[in-house]
């Protein structure tokens, strides 16, 4: 009989896609839903394999040879993938679709046929290549310098957030040359994670990013205004799951203040939620503080668990400064959400090798 972490292994070597129309090899499934319009599309994205690499490699000293083994191969078949969403000039910064020619809302209908919705790379999706790369010491310092070149006023000011933070010199999530800035905790989060993973030099873009990460948690915002704090994040439990990750990994003492309170939280939201893929992600926040409370039998849980469930969003008008449209953006109905199968069963095998630690 297979073990439980086994088990989840299999589930996802299972759903790697051997190649097809939608999703080349390496790649795991996506889909880019709004349940509102009855919108449902294929996605040939990198974010969603990638993160599943990122985390696959994060248990992956805590498990069997075997396990080890697959979780080898399963991110070598994604980094496979990775020069398909190189920048499309070949500078070392990634995008979230293909770029060569731009692939923006692959598989639909209407979005791909406007230059308007082609986006640039990003900070998030080029962290986590580099995190689940090996990325040389040139690469390294030349990522940091073309960071600062697109933080919030290098080239242009915020506007879209909190006036108290309009003049804070944080990352931006775009690199694009005419783009917004736009703050989101969780990708600031992932960001840092790869500097201080890489040993970067700390500078004034990274304390302010981390000013605003510990500000919206002291604040209470990623509470009651979960989408003006991350636009691609946009709820509390998401936000948790990314701030205790960096925290728990590196603890910055810029944000050793809020630990307790994120903490209490999450405890919190854990005994009002209902949604099963919810408590399994404030859990795996709360085993990072190694904090068990009661165990989830994720060992019963099918797909059927993971309906409702969404990890990422696109706001399909938050790129607009206008007052009203901005207003407007928080609406799901203009909201893309992301789900990917494949990374649902990868955070139940981070749960349950969270759960062990202690046993291992």
């Amino acid at each position: 009989m297979k073990d439980i972490l086994e088990g989840f292994l299999v589930k996802i070597e299972g759903l790697q896609s051997e190649g097809n129309r939608h999703f080349p090899k390496g790649l795991f499934p996506g889909y880019r839903v709004n349940a509102i319009i009855g919108y449902h599309r294929p996605d040939t994205t990198i974010f969603f394999s990638a993160i599943i690499a990122f985390t696959l490699q994060s248990i992956r000293d805590k498990q069997k040879s075997g396990v080890r083994n697959s979780i080898d191969k399963i991110c070598a078949d994604i980094v496979a993938n990775y020069p398909d969403f190189k920048n499309k000039d070949g500078l070392s910064t990634y995008n979230f679709w293909k770029t060569r020619p731009s692939r923006h809302f692959p598989n639909g209908h209407i979005f791909h046929r406007f230059e308007h919705f082609r986006i640039p790379d990003d900070i998030d999706d080029t962290a986590f290549v580099y995190l689940t790369t090996v990325p040389s010491s040139d690469e390294l310092r030349w990522l940091k310098e073309k960071l600062a070149l697109h933080a919030n006023g290098s080239k242009q000011w915020i506007r879209n957030t909190y006036p108290e933070y309009r003049s804070l010199p944080a990352y931006s999530t775009w690199f694009g040359k005419n783009m917004y800035i736009e703050f989101d905790v969780s990708v600031l989060c992932n960001i840092m994670y790869c500097i201080f993973k890489y040993q970067l030099p700390i500078n004034q873009h990274d304390e302010a990013s981390l000013q605003y990460i510990r500000s919206v948690i002291e604040t209470d915002r990623y509470l009651n205004t979960p989408f003006r704090c991350a636009h691609q994040y946009p709820r509390t439990v998401l936000i948790i799951y990314h701030v205790s990750r960096l925290m728990a990994a590196f603890g910055p003492p810029a944000l050793a203040g809020i630990q307790e309170k994120l903490i209490s939280d999450a405890l919190h939201l854990l005994q009002t939620t209902e949604n099963k893929m919810d408590r399994v992600v404030l859990s795996i926040s709360l085993l990072r503080f190694r904090i068990k409370t009661e165990r989830i039998a994720v060992e019963h849980f099918t797909e059927t668990d993971f309906k409702g469930f969404y990890f990422f969003i696109a706001g399909l008008l938050t790129a607009y400064e206008n007052p009203l449209l901005y207003r407007l953006s928080h609406n799901p109905l203009f909201h893309m959400q992301w789900i990917c199968e494949a990374h649902c069963w990868t955070l139940l095998a981070e749960y349950e090798t969270l759960w062990r630690a202690d046993e291992m």
